[in-house]
């Protein structure tokens, strides 16, 4: 039935409608969802009936929680990791296609959204917040990194805001997200389903989303916006820290929750995180991606991603044993080993 397909596409009216229908796992993205959204952004691209691609959740908790983890960190247990590059490799190619694509993509985000989620979202031309929007990029906390196009977008983000939630994690609402630029629009949750059906029709999107648009005030960050301006515009990582203890000392709780924060994401992500930031500012898109594949290539033969798994995901414990367990420990040369070109091996773009 179609009821029970993890993710739905079809036309509705001057629309192609994507539904991410895997409410149980917070819809988070696997490599059959990849693939059958790609597979409906070809089909679309060319038909003059569809206007705009509109995707939505059946989930009120989430947009999209992220990748599906968990078989990921089965596949590389068990040696198949020629399985866990092919997803992300897909994932990473579906990112690229949302970027590029020469029509409208409407994202109706209300909920969680992060990893996976945010690389089918972010990059669309339209990203709505609803009322209940949880933006984040974790990944520091499991050993991994903030991939899907992060290298590229969070960069971009004016005040060190991308360096700032790449390096923490931190969740942000919807007020944050409109005003760094993460979302473009805010709109009630009560009215997303109304906002949904007036997509199909045909229409101006702007003229549409005119119509829906909240404006929201200024965010819980919005107060602290110059301290993190401050400290994660700095040209390294140990200067980060510096400047955050800094600001602790004079008397910002803030900067010291956040200094507790990244103490205990892994070293090494937290290092490669800093890194993909000082260089996406400089990277096209498709560069970013292959970046990025580059990145997952190691990590996947790695350590810290699966104790991080573990600790996290499996056990629960919350007490993952990093190697090496702190930054003053991490070697700049295995950072940039993560980085460096993967010959006949890298993600094949167009761009």
């Amino acid at each position: 039935m179609i009821q029970d397909r993890e993710i739905i596409c079809e036309i509705r009216g001057a629309a192609g409608v994507v539904v991410l229908n895997r409410p149980k796992a917070l819809n988070a993205l696997s490599l059959g969802m990849v693939r059958e959204l790609a597979r409906a952004l070809d089909a679309w691209e060319h038909d003059p009936q569809v206007a705009r691609v509109v995707v939505i959740s059946t989930s009120e908790k989430a947009f999209s929680a992220g990748g599906d983890i968990r078989w990921l960190h089965d596949c590389g247990k068990a040696g198949r990791h020629d399985e866990m590059l092919a997803f992300w490799g897909e994932e990473y190619i579906l990112n690229h296609r949302i970027k590029t694509y020469p029509k409208p993509y409407v994202a109706l985000i209300d909920g969680i959204v992060m990893g996976g989620g945010v690389g089918i979202s972010l990059h669309g031309s339209h990203r709505i917040a609803g009322d209940r929007y949880l933006f984040a990029m974790p990944e520091v906390g499991i050993g991994f990194f903030p991939d899907v196009g992060a290298t590229y977008a969070l960069p971009r983000l004016d005040g060190g805001f991308g360096n700032f939630l790449a390096l923490t994690g931190e969740r942000v609402g919807a007020a944050d997200a409109i005003s760094s630029g993460l979302a473009t629009h805010g709109v009630p949750s009560e009215r997303m389903a109304e906002l949904a059906d007036a997509l199909t029709r045909p229409g101006a999107i702007d003229d549409i989303l005119a119509g829906f648009t909240l404006q929201r005030g200024p965010g819980p960050l919005h107060g602290e916006r110059a301290m993190m301006a401050e400290a994660f515009t700095a040209a390294t990582l140990p200067e980060v820290i510096q400047r955050l203890r800094q600001a602790a000392e004079s008397g910002s709780g803030f900067a010291g929750k956040l200094l507790q924060t990244i103490a205990v994401k892994s070293p090494t992500s937290v290092a490669i995180a800093f890194e993909q930031m000082r260089r996406g500012g400089g990277l096209g898109f498709a560069e970013a991606m292959r970046t990025e594949y580059r990145i997952v290539s190691r990590i996947a033969r790695g350590h810290d991603f699966y104790e991080g798994v573990r600790a996290v995901v499996i056990d629960k414990d919350q007490a993952p044993r990093w190697q090496p367990s702190t930054l003053d420990a991490v070697d700049p040369a295995a950072i940039a080993a993560y980085f460096a070109p993967l010959g006949t091996g890298e993600l094949k773009l167009e761009g």
